[in-house]
């Protein structure tokens, strides 16, 4: 190739890059109609959930989406697991990819005096009803009652010791002052009180006094137990 065979195919490419930049620039800057948004991940939302629950309004241009704000919103408001938007050049548009949590038990909170039913997923987090997936439904069997945002992290500590141990929770409550209170298929009531700092303890204890009840005529004739002070559990057991 010769010297202006070069200079040739140069400019060229210059010409075919500034093109394809100015091209990338205008698009930047066109209006993104709700025609060129798409959900991916989940088919259980709706363009105008998604609208109706982010700061997203249309038509918009397309660079000045902030994707960050909208990620942010749409798993506080949705309780979602997680939350991508993309601003596509080609092809033009909106992509939101979410991905839904996985319920572990069903939940109830009480919002302005209403109560609000749901499930909670291993994390602990609120997901209400419509935004549930029914095909892991089949395995829920715990019910939470009184969530709160703060009970969160409480949660998650219960749902994963239950996950690898031999305890079979029926229900997990808290009082309208936060006092917790576990109800287990074999235990019975089991009184934890309000130190979210002492459930771990609270947990093993409560493992270790069904492994050596086990066999025991007494684990039927249990009531309630209290380990609100783990290092004193007190078992009251029925009386005829």
């Amino acid at each position: 190739m010769n010297h202006k065979q070069t200079k040739y195919f140069k400019e060229i490419f210059l010409i075919f890059y500034f093109c394809f930049t100015s091209f990338l620039t205008v698009k930047t800057f066109q209006f993104v109609g709700i025609q060129h948004f798409e959900i991916k991940g989940s088919e259980l939302f709706s363009k105008e959930t998604l609208i109706n629950n982010s700061s997203l309004t249309f038509p918009k241009r397309l660079i000045f989406i902030n994707t960050k704000l909208i990620e942010n919103e749409l798993k506080d408001n949705l309780s979602l697991k997680n939350v991508t938007v993309r601003r596509n050049l080609i092809p033009f548009g909106l992509e939101i990819l979410v991905k839904t949590r996985r319920p572990v038990a069903y939940g109830e909170k009480i919002l302005k005096g209403k109560k609000i039913s749901g499930f909670i997923d291993e994390n602990g987090f609120f997901i209400e009803d419509q935004y549930s997936d029914e095909k892991n439904l089949s395995i829920v069997s715990t019910r939470v009652f009184g969530w709160k945002k703060k009970f969160r992290k409480a949660l998650s500590e219960i749902f994963s010791y239950q996950k690898n141990s031999q305890l079979e929770l029926i229900s997990i409550s808290y009082s309208q002052n936060g006092f917790l209170t576990l109800e287990e298929k074999k235990l019975k009531k089991i009184l934890l009180g309000f130190d979210p700092n002492l459930i771990k303890t609270q947990l093993k204890t409560m493992s270790n006094i069904k492994n050596q009840l086990k066999g025991n005529v007494i684990l039927n004739k249990i009531e309630k137990i209290d380990l609100t002070n783990p290092s004193e559990p007190k078992i009251k057991v029925f009386k005829p």
